[in-house]
């Protein structure tokens, strides 16, 4: 990550990066595929993160 943002900036980032990831299979197991996708997921190119 490049150097030249403030550290509050930088959590936000990568508390999107974590949120950036798909449903564990686990989760679909216990739920009876009920649950299969993460409707927060997002590609870097075609959505903007919005962290200021």
């Amino acid at each position: 990550m490049a150097a030249r943002k403030n550290t509050s900036r930088k959590k936000r980032l990568i508390r999107k990066i974590k949120q950036n990831r798909p449903v564990p299979a686990w989760v679909i197991i216990r739920t009876h595929r009920q649950v299969r996708s993460n409707p927060k997921r997002r590609l870097w190119r075609r959505s903007d993160v919005n962290v200021g």
